[in-house]
């Protein structure tokens, strides 16, 4: 592969667009910026005009990803929040399924149920084309005052085992149905007393070792396909950057002591605590630098038609000038290759 090529395999990009006539602007830049992922959205967030996205009906989201998968050289990472409960884009007004949250799931605390729950899920998903579910959420839930995880119902237990048990159980039931997960957000947003998609949020003086401990298990179990970095920034822990942008986060917590080789992927880069504070210019190299593999740019909390243009851009100049190494984006492009590899009908 060039480094073009490469490039585009560490970008997760969102689109809008229904219809494979809608989206001749992520088509193009499947087959020119060569991406690798792309993820969907069931409401439009940037447009007040509009609440529709990617998602109207199964037959509509089946025929555009199998529309897009035939642009790809490579083909696609087909990612979403499809966590259940509130964090749901496939709603049963768009004539899927219902489904429960993390949180009743471990009110409930029956892992058999569980698994039952995440299959049926994962074999929506799989029907759909869809390959990778941006999901389980294995934050504690740490802080009653919590607006994000807590308040949205995102997580199975403040018990770290119940979290751990029950997140196995979810990933055993997509890898059953040959769908890829990932375990967010890391090193752990269920203590945060705020929401990073609206700025930067500090858990230094909240945040407990603990919190560790799901991702630990899943890694130790060889469930973790993935793990989704958080916004939040603990200075105990880094006393500079939040943890997306943190290598003593992602490279020396992350990967050396956890032990974690597979993908790390970042939260949305455009979420504010991001954005507001370095913007894609700067925060791009620096999740690199960290330990990132693949960058998330939602393109729904703000929208620019060329996003994958300047992401890659920005990558392609941060080699060009030796501030990145070739050898630093083959390693991530072989994380993602070998990530795509896992799923059935795949590289």
């Amino acid at each position: 592969m060039t480094l073009r090529e490469q490039i585009g395999q560490l970008l997760l990009v969102g689109f809008r667009g229904c219809t494979p006539a809608e989206c001749s602007l992520v088509a193009q830049a499947i087959r020119e910026q060569h991406l690798g992922s792309i993820i969907l959205f069931d409401q439009e967030m940037a447009d007040p005009t509009t609440r529709r996205r990617n998602i109207e009906s199964p037959e509509q989201v089946r025929a555009l990803i199998t529309h897009l998968q035939a642009q790809a050289a490579h083909p696609l990472l087909i990612a979403i929040d499809q966590e259940g409960g509130r964090v749901n884009r496939l709603k049963p007004e768009y004539g899927f399924p219902g489904s429960s949250s993390h949180e009743e799931l471990g009110r409930l605390n029956q892992p058999t149920e569980t698994y039952r729950h995440a299959a049926l899920i994962a074999r929506n998903l799989a029907t759909l084309g869809i390959n990778f579910n941006l999901a389980p959420v294995v934050d504690l839930d740490a802080h009653p005052d919590n607006p994000i995880i807590k308040g949205k119902g995102r997580s199975f237990s403040g018990d770290p085992a119940v979290v751990a048990r029950h997140a196995a159980e979810f990933v055993d039931a997509h890898r059953a149905h040959g769908v890829l997960t990932c375990a967010k957000h890391f090193p752990g947003h269920g203590s945060a007393t705020a929401d990073t998609h609206l700025g930067l949020v500090d858990i230094t003086d909240t945040w407990h070792e603990r919190e560790l401990t799901p991702f630990q298990q899943l890694i130790s179990a060889g469930r973790c396909d993935a793990i989704m970095s958080a916004h939040v920034i603990n200075r105990h822990l880094d006393p500079t950057y939040p943890a997306t942008l943190s290598r003593a986060v992602q490279t020396g917590l992350l990967r050396e002591r956890l032990g974690f080789q597979g993908v790390i992927i970042s939260d949305d880069i455009e979420m504010k605590a991001i954005a507001s504070h370095y913007g894609l210019a700067q925060a791009i190299p620096l999740a690199l630098e960290a330990g990132v593999d693949v960058l998330c740019l939602g393109n729904n909390l703000s929208y620019d038609p060329q996003i994958a243009e300047k992401a890659a851009t920005i990558i392609f100049r941060a080699v060009e000038s030796g501030r990145l190494s070739p050898e630093r984006i083959a390693t991530s492009c072989e994380r993602v290759l070998a990530l795509k590899r896992k799923v059935k009908c795949s590289v």
